[in-house]
């Protein structure tokens, strides 16, 4: 599936894409599709794929298209400390998106049937915050992963806020699904009608993350990081007056959009709608062309956007703290 919008260059393109497409509406959801570069949830050997909109799937490691997620993170309307239980977690990178979103002090749990897709996703995750700089842009709620097969659930499990599946889910399970929410929550699933009668193997009740209360310790680390946050967001309000981001200091390729068709099969009567008229192509192609070149004659050659800058990391680094206190407060980060 997927194939909506078309392909990007890098992870921020295609993010505009997304969000041109409209699958992307909110800031908070956008933010979180930023801090997490697709591509560092593909194997080596594939990632020239990443930025494309279409799903990926090797041996038991899969990924769903970007288009899917984006709709999947909008409609689960997330908010800052909600409770989350992803079925079907997989690689862990939807569950990383949504932690940034929870927040500390949230809940974030994952179930995923296969046992090498729960080590590659606790891989994915551990490199993420050792090395992302978008880690220290946010507070985190880390997702924790326990194997096994989602509709086998312990009953004395607790409710959540937020609860999505991935796979198709048969009209049978629908009851058992919504009972893993709490009043007012929200539940996202594809429902099939169509039953699955496949014999899941030897049935084993899976037993969810208890609900931790974190310790004073670190509770302490995420009220100091939230005070140094403070701190630098007033200095840079005070330096560019008014704390907005600077502008780029260049101007991103225009992308030609992929021209969609919409067939909807209804009771053996095909519907067929055209969102797009494929001839706006031809009447734009010599306009694009032509901004194009002149981009390429106006743009110096050697202006390049400034690195990214960890903030937060020189304000830590820069106090009069004990080294072992500042890699606390750093989360130990190589970065």
């Amino acid at each position: 599936m997927g194939g909506a919008v078309s392909a990007g260059e890098d992870n921020d393109e295609l993010i505009d894409n997304l969000k041109e497409a409209q699958y992307i509406r909110t800031e908070l959801v956008e933010q979180a599709f930023r801090a997490i570069d697709r591509a560092d949830y593909y194997l080596e050997e594939f990632k020239d794929n990443a930025y494309k909109d279409l799903a990926w799937k090797h041996g038991n490691i899969h990924l769903s298209a970007p288009c899917i997620y984006s709709e999947v993170m909008e409609a689960l309307d997330l908010q800052p400390g909600l409770s989350f239980l992803n079925l079907g977690s997989g690689t862990g990178y939807l569950s990383s998106m949504v932690g940034l979103i929870l927040g500390p002090f949230g809940v974030n749990h994952g179930v995923e049937l296969h046992s090498d897709v729960i080590e590659y996703a606790k891989q994915k995750l551990d490199f993420f915050i050792k090395t992302s700089d978008s880690f220290d842009k946010f507070e985190f709620c880390e997702p924790s992963f326990v194997t096994g097969n989602c509709l086998e659930i312990s009953p004395d499990c607790t409710q959540y806020d937020r609860v999505y599946c991935g796979a198709g889910v048969q009209k049978e399970h629908e009851d058992y699904m919504k009972n893993l929410l709490k009043v007012g929550g929200i539940l996202v699933m594809p429902l099939e009608e169509k039953p699955n009668h496949a014999d899941s193997g030897k049935s084993r009740l899976v037993h969810l993350p208890p609900v931790a209360v974190r310790s004073l310790q670190d509770l302490a680390r995420i009220a100091i990081r939230g005070t140094i946050k403070k701190i630098i967001h007033q200095e840079t309000m005070g330096k560019n007056g008014n704390g907005l981001k600077n502008p780029p200091r260049f101007k991103r390729r225009r992308v030609r959009r992929r021209r969609m068709e919409t067939i909807v099969f209804l009771d053996k009567e095909v519907f067929a709608s055209r969102i797009s008229n494929p001839s706006d192509d031809n009447n734009n192609s010599e306009d694009i062309e032509d901004e194009r070149r002149e981009e390429e004659e106006t743009k110096p050659s050697e202006l390049k956007p400034d690195p990214p800058v960890n903030f937060l990391r020189e304000k830590v680094l820069s106090l009069p703290l004990p080294d072992p206190l500042k890699y606390y407060l750093l989360y130990y980060r190589e970065k």
